[in-house]
Order: C-alpha cells, then sequence, then structure tokens
C-alpha cells in the first residue's frame, strides 16, 4: 500500500484520462467499464479527467456512468450534471490563437463543449489525419466517429468561444506558433498526430487537469489526500502530482513515471482492472 493512499473505507474521487488509459483509440474494454461501475457501486466517485471536451466524449465512453468530468485538460469541470468551470479563450487570445493557425495554414480544430471548430478548406485533410491515426487500433477506425461526427466547418471562426485547440499538421514546429502567438498560451504534445507532424494542444497559460481535479473535490467535499488520478500524456502531468495517489500508464512519458506513485497496464490489458483492486476501489 502506498503511504499516500487512504484508509479504508474512506470514500475516494478517482480521477480517469481517456485516451491510453481508460480507452484505447477510443475504445473502451469491458473490464474498465465493470471497474468503474463496481467502484462506484462500492461508495467512491469516479469522474473522467480528460484533454476532450465534451463535444468529443461519445456514449461509448461514457456509457459506465460516471459522477462528473473535467474536460479540456480542466477548463471545463461538471459533477452530477452540474457545470463548475467553462473556462474559455479570452476574447484577445482567441483572435491571435486563430490569426497565428490561418497564418501557418495550420490544420487544427477549436475545441468547445458544444461542437469542434474546424477552417473549411482543412476538413479534409483533418479527416485524413485523424482516419490515418484511427486505422492503427485492433478493432478499426471505429474511434474516430467521437472526432468526425462532432466537427463542424465554421467560416466565422473569430467568433468562436473555445477552450482548447488541436493542431494536427502545422508548416511550423510548435514553439514557433506559440511564440507568434504571444502571451497567455501554452502547448503539450497531441495524442492523436503521432506520425512525424507538427501537432500539439494549445491551452490557456495556468490551466491543467489538477485544477479540474479541485474544483470537483472541493464540490464533492472529499479532500485532496483521497484522490486518485490515472494518466498516461503530457497533460497529466499536473494532476498525478497534485493527487493524493498518482499512477502512471506503464510506457507513460518518462516524466510522468518518475513522479507516479505507482504503475498501471494500459487499456489493450484492461489495466485498470488490476490497478483499482490494488488500490481497494472494488
Amino acid at each position: 500500500m502506498s503511504a499516500k493512499q487512504s484508509t479504508i473505507g474512506t470514500v475516494r474521487a478517482v480521477f480517469l484520462d481517456v485516451d491510453g488509459t481508460y480507452a484505447d483509440y477510443g475504445v473502451v474494454p469491458e473490464g474498465h467499464v465493470r471497474a468503474v461501475r463496481a467502484a462506484r457501486a462500492a461508495g467512491h466517485r469516479v469522474l473522467l479527467c480528460t484533454g476532450r471536451p465534451v463535444s468529443m466524449l461519445p456514449s461509448s465512453i461514457l456509457a459506465a456512468g460516471f459522477d462528473g468530468l473535467v474536460a479540456s485538460a480542466g477548463a471545463y469541470v461538471e459533477v452530477a450534471g452540474s457545470m463548475l468551470v467553462d473556462r474559455r479563450f479570452p476574447a484577445d487570445l482567441a483572435a491571435r490563437t486563430v490569426a497565428a493557425l490561418d497564418a501557418h495554414d495550420a490544420v487544427y480544430i477549436l475545441e468547445a463543449q458544444e461542437a469542434l471548430h474546424v477552417p473549411p478548406g482543412a476538413a479534409e485533410r483533418l479527416r485524413a489525419i485523424i482516419d490515418a491515426h484511427f486505422r492503427k487500433a485492433p478493432e478499426g477506425p471505429v474511434g474516430s466517429s467521437a472526432i468526425l461526427d462532432a466537427v463542424r466547418p465554421t467560416t466565422n471562426r473569430t467568433t468562436v468561444p473555445f477552450a482548447k485547440v488541436s493542431v494536427f499538421d502545422c508548416p511550423v514546429a510548435m514553439e514557433r506558433l506559440v511564440a507568434d502567438i504571444g502571451e497567455g498560451i501554452a502547448v503539450v504534445a497531441n495524442s492523436v498526430a503521432d506520425d512525424g507532424r507538427h501537432a500539439g494542444e494549445l491551452y490557456q497559460r495556468g490551466i491543467s487537469k489538477a485544477d479540474g481535479i479541485a474544483a470537483a473535490i472541493a464540490h464533492l467535499g472529499i479532500a485532496r489526500e483521497d484522490t486518485i488520478a490515472i494518466g498516461d500524456g503530457a497533460n497529466d502531468l499536473e494532476m498525478i502530482a497534485y493527487a493524493g495517489v498518482g499512477v502512471a500508464i506503464e510506457g507513460s512519458l518518462p516524466e510522468l513515471m518518475a513522479i507516479a506513485d505507482r504503475t498501471a497496464a494500459g487499456p489493450q490489458q484492461e489495466g485498470l482492472v488490476a490497478a483499482f483492486a490494488e488500490l481497494g476501489l472494488l
């Protein structure tokens, strides 16, 4: 038992990253569904904590039933149907971001909770990139529909209120793009565009999944030391460091592995089943 793990009988709040943790290429293994339902039946609170916006979370991912979610990497928080946080890019930052992306003819999505907005001229290139990524899945490209079905070709993107941006292809490195946008923007690696393109996720500097967790547990009345966070990506660093127990998926970034209290197998091995049992959640 980890020194940071709470005593038996304590109600814990469990925060699960989606891609590469709870789901594999957008497909949730049955063992993970059963584990979530069993943990909730035992009295624990289980929430998704993802970089995806609500509009990119299909019923197939939500089917297990959750007590809430942290979406858009901390910019949106919902618990038991009540929206607690909904932070969008301020108008000036949004305008600078769209202008820089368009100046470089980037393939990108403006991610809002209601829909995903893409430049009309980039829609076909986006579909090709996403289909190519999800074709690597054992089940084929079924997980791509969660993204593509919510995409809206949007001409006037300067009026769209968005929480985060996924860049799938850009002629210049993300560092150059961030410099062009200027103050207030930050970038992490993108989990979809993984074949050598210049890609990343742009978000408001200073917002992270840890902020979303803090808002959720304040609402739930659960102490920080009684939280468990499980993830595998660059945008999981803050939440793994923040949680009472941080769990990294095996093969995650070295920086994530270095700060985690323990590890778990990936979704292809239904790793959350064993992890939930070891953590006393079942």
